[in-house]
């Protein structure tokens, strides 16, 4: 797509999901002129480096689904290729009844083989979660949902939830099993409830199926936190740091951007808005109020990143990429990740400095007066916890606490009705698009997903639908 006047393409959010819009834009057409509108001072969102004990280090996301192509194929076209890792061990740990376990195979929680969920569950879990096997066949009616908790629960059991769903649900959304939608959080077991079978037959053909010899996640040398950067210079945008956008207005053809600086506003042929869900909100109020109002109402939770450097020569035996805790096991982290083990360019930009780096997570949705307390408290809650959890008694070397305040959007019951509606309405302005995590998965590969959609449409519509090259 070429035209005698470049088309003005305005991004408002630099996080992942807006960075890949832009880049989109960009491989559609090279001609257009694109400015990526960042409130905060730095690119990235959720991804994001931080230096420990002289190691860079990731303080946000620090891998991607690699078995979706999106991510990695943004990273590869960014000229990321070269840095692409992959986990030296994927092999992840519960603290479940006291106890840190390897975590048994399930399809999200749901459990195929009752023979490997023993130990995480109590003998009489056990038993309650056999008798899914002889239940009626699960349908669930096109345009139903219902929470992921209340599903498993009934046809397992309440400890199945409370110590499989949850700690695993918890470690993507920071959420609760009980409150976080089927549909939008487990698709493809909501899709497999078509009334033909059990969860346990569903869940059997899910993880019968044969894993070939793609890894399951992959990572950056040096750290997620390297692609904002790399996809930005890609993408040839302009980009504004420390600039919020006050209001979007129809203008002529196109959209005045309004912005909360003294600089005058912008013009654009299309806007993307890739912010979180309340800010799209608010930008949304005078043209699409309805999607604005349903915007508005998506909850978003609060975490603390804690990475630490310990000495490797005082730290015990520890196996695993990390574990997972059951919120009723009344622990304050709710995931350790080692990464010194899961990933070697860790462990070696580590041994460099006689050091071991690990995370700790501390939050869920609702335990925001958790992170009222100071870093200094934060840090000696976690420590009891490892202590506990994996034997460490030394306190780090150096660390680094990094609070992601509303990081991560929830998806309740009826969310995906909830996007489809807000979707409906933007679809009618033209130009105007929407994306992020808000909407169809907070991993960095549905985030580049949402952005790349985004700006496929936008681009679409101002050709006047016509095809556009890859």
């Amino acid at each position: 797509m070429n035209s005698a006047v470049p088309l003005q393409v305005v991004v408002i959010g630099g996080g992942i999901a807006g960075l890949a819009a832009a880049h989109r834009v960009h491989q559609i057409d090279d001609s257009a002129q694109i400015t990526v509108i960042e409130r905060d001072g730095r690119l990235g969102g959720k991804l994001a480096l931080a230096e420990v004990g002289g190691v860079q280090v990731d303080t946000g996301a620090e891998a991607v689904l690699n078995l979706r192509p999106e991510a990695v194929e943004l990273a590869r076209a960014s000229g990321l290729e070269d840095s692409l890792v992959y986990p030296a061990t994927t092999a992840a740990n519960v603290w479940s009844r006291g106890v840190v376990q390897p975590m048994p195979r399930t399809m999200m929680g749901v459990p195929h083989d009752l023979r490997a969920i023993r130990g995480v569950i109590s003998t009489k879990g056990v038993a309650r979660a056999a008798m899914e096997a002889r239940m009626p066949p699960m349908l669930l009616e096109p345009g139903d949902d219902l929470s992921v908790g209340a599903l498993i629960e009934d046809r397992f059991g309440k400890e199945v939830v409370d110590r499989l769903v949850e700690p695993l649900l918890g470690g993507v959304y920071a959420g609760h099993a009980r409150e976080l939608s089927v549909r939008a959080t487990v698709p493809q077991l909501a899709m497999a409830l078509d009334g033909s079978s059990t969860l346990t037959q569903i869940a059997s053909r899910a993880m019968s199926r044969p894993a070939g010899d793609v890894p399951i996640f992959a990572g950056l040398r040096g750290g997620m936190g390297e692609m904002p950067g790399a996809v930005a210079q890609a993408s040839g945008a302009r980009v504004l740091l420390n600039t919020t956008v006050e209001e979007l207005a129809r203008h002529g053809d196109g959209w005045q951007v309004r912005l909360s600086s003294d600089q005058a506003p912008l013009h654009a042929d299309a806007v993307i808005i890739a912010t979180q869900a309340r800010p799209a909100a608010s930008l949304l109020t005078a043209v699409a109020p309805r999607a604005a109002h349903e915007l508005d109402r998506i909850e978003y939770a609060s975490m603390a990143v804690l990475t630490l450097a310990f000495p490797t020569r005082d730290l015990p035996q520890i196996v695993g990429s990390g574990f997972l805790t059951p919120p009723v096991e009344g622990r304050q982290v709710k995931a350790a990740t080692f990464s010194f083990n899961k990933w070697q360019w860790v462990k070696e930009a580590g041994q460099a400095q006689g050091l071991s780096i690990m995370r700790a997570s501390i939050g869920r949705f609702r335990e925001e007066h958790l992170l009222n307390a100071t870093d200094e408290e934060l840090l000696q809650r976690a420590l009891s916890d490892l202590a506990d959890a994996v034997g460490i008694s030394v306190r780090p070397t150096a660390w680094h606490m990094q609070r992601w305040i509303d990081g991560l959007p929830q998806y309740a019951v009826g969310h995906v009705e909830r996007v489809a509606s807000i979707r409906r309405e933007v679809a009618a302005l033209p130009g105007i698009a929407v994306c992020g995590a808000a909407y169809d998965g907070v991993g960095i590969a549905a985030c580049v997903a949402s952005g790349t959609t985004a700006a496929t449409k936008v681009l679409g519509e101002l050709s006047g639908g016509a095809d556009s090259k890859s």
